[in-house]
This record gives C-alpha cells, sequence and structure tokens, in this order.
C-alpha cells in the first residue's frame, strides 16, 4: 500500500499518464487535496493553532471566511495554473507566477482582512486580464474546464484546498496565524500588565507567559484537527474498504485467526 500526494493528479482525472496510474491502482491512495500541507492548513483548524500557540483562546478573527474569500478570489487563477499544468504547458502560467500572485504580503485584521482581500483581488485582476490577452486560445477553455472540476468536488470556496501545498501553508497561512497570534499575544500580556501585580510577581507572570508560549510553524506541522475536512474522510473510507476487502482475502485464506471477525479488525483500525 503507497499513500502519496495527489498533486493535481485527483483533478486531472486519468487525463495524463500519471493521473491514470494514481487512478487505476488498487494499492495507491493519495490526499485528495494537493498535499498533506493543505490538511495541515484545513481553515475550521486554524483558531485551534493559534490557542495553541499563544495560550489564549480569544476569537479575533474568523479562518473559515477568510479562507473562502481568499478561495473565490484566486479562483480563476488556480483554473490557469491547473490547466496550463494539464496541458503540459506549464509556461503558460508557471508555478513561481502563481505564487507570485495569490501569495499575501500582509493580513489587515480590520473587517476579518477585507483590505487584504480587496488588494489581492486587484493583483489577481489585473494577472487574470494579462493572461487572457497573451492566451486567448486557453482562456476560452477555461470554463469547461472548471466545470470539469466543479464534478470532482472544486468549488471556488475550496480552492486553497487543491492548489500548491507549500505555497498556501507558507505564504498565505503563515501570514494569517503569525498576524493574528501576534495580536492575541499583545492581548494577553496587556492583561497581565493591567493586573493588580507588580514588580517581581509581575515580571514572573510575564515570564510565565513568554515560556509557555510555542513556534506558530511547530504547532501548525503538529495540526492533526483535520479529520472532519471532507476530502479526509473521503481518502479515511478508500482506506477502510481497502483493509475490508484485504482481511476478507486473508480469512479466505486461512492467514487471519478464525476467532477474529472483519468488523472486530476494522473497529481496532477506527481507534487508531
Amino acid at each position: 500500500m503507497l499513500c502519496v500526494d495527489s498533486d493535481f493528479d485527483f483533478l486531472f482525472n486519468g487525463a495524463t499518464e500519471q493521473s491514470r496510474l494514481i487512478r487505476d491502482s488498487r494499492y495507491m491512495f493519495h490526499t485528495y487535496t494537493y498535499a498533506t500541507e493543505n490538511y495541515l492548513c484545513y481553515a475550521p483548524s486554524l483558531h485551534n493553532v493559534c490557542v495553541k500557540a499563544t495560550k489564549n483562546d480569544t476569537r479575533i478573527f474568523d479562518f473559515e471566511r477568510f479562507m473562502a474569500d481568499y478561495s473565490r478570489t484566486i479562483y480563476r487563477l488556480f483554473l490557469w495554473y491547473a490547466y496550463s499544468a494539464k496541458l503540459s504547458d506549464e509556461h503558460v502560467f508557471t508555478l513561481v507566477d502563481f505564487k507570485s500572485s495569490v501569495r499575501l504580503n500582509y493580513l489587515d485584521l480590520e473587517d476579518n482582512g477585507a483590505r487584504t482581500i480587496a488588494w489581492l483581488q486587484r493583483n489577481v485582476a489585473r494577472r487574470e486580464q494579462t493572461l487572457a490577452s497573451k492566451h486567448p486560445k486557453q482562456a476560452a477553455e477555461l470554463d469547461d474546464f472548471a466545470a470539469q472540476l466543479g464534478r470532482l468536488g472544486v468549488t471556488p470556496e475550496t480552492t486553497y484546498l487543491y492548489m500548491h501545498g507549500h505555497t498556501l501553508m507558507d505564504n498565505v497561512v503563515m501570514v494569517l496565524l503569525e498576524t493574528v497570534c501576534e495580536k492575541l499575544r499583545q492581548m494577553t500580556a496587556a492583561r497581565i500588565t493591567a493586573s493588580k501585580k507588580e514588580g517581581v510577581a509581575l515580571k514572573n507572570e510575564m515570564s510565565n507567559y513568554t515560556n509557555t508560549q510555542r513556534s506558530i510553524r511547530d504547532v501548525l506541522l503538529d495540526n492533526e484537527n483535520y479529520q472532519d475536512c471532507p476530502l479526509f474522510k473521503r481518502l479515511y473510507r478508500d482506506i477502510e474498504r481497502y483493509m475490508v476487502r484485504t482481511i476478507w482475502r486473508m480469512k479466505q485464506q486461512g492467514e487471519v485467526p478464525a476467532s477474529e471477525t472483519i468488523f472486530s479488525i476494522v473497529r481496532g483500525f477506527r481507534r487508531r
């Protein structure tokens, strides 16, 4: 059994030799998302990353709403990059160009990042206009490609799950987390400073808080709160079905004790 990052192989759905290999293999499983990094950056899990990094559970930012806004904003550029990759014609819109077009240089926390999204929309619109003028043939084919991806579950609001994983983590989500966590740490430090403690007691309290903080990237890399993601659940079901079929064959061949039932073994797998 082999587990791999999907990259675009799931979305290409047999249109390339590599995607046919992934799709048709009985013993190969893929992430459905572009890579494991996309699971780590699952929007509903990001608030908890901030809590673990800062020890402050105040909700000052709606990650789910922002990532939906972000996804809608970059959707057309994502289509351009994925389609050029499918055509093996990545010079149309290279990964480097895609990264520079969808990265976040900053996050303005006011109004849940509305100004940041507006800034990104302007950049995306300029890039899309340039691509359409240079490559009118591909531009005319983009809506059909979008419909193909839609049948596989890709929506404008979930684009971030299918985009290049390291770009998402390093150039988008880490920017969000660093900004939100910095604000949360400032809030906690202000509460400590405003307390009745003074002198050594105040200094010790602040020192204790500083020592409890964790590296944001380390917490993100340890993130396991993506298991409610529908794509992860789909992957889990794929592996579970494979396990059931394999155990059934092993029982038929006498390789599994007769006292063991398929259901008991599967339950053990679910507990793990």
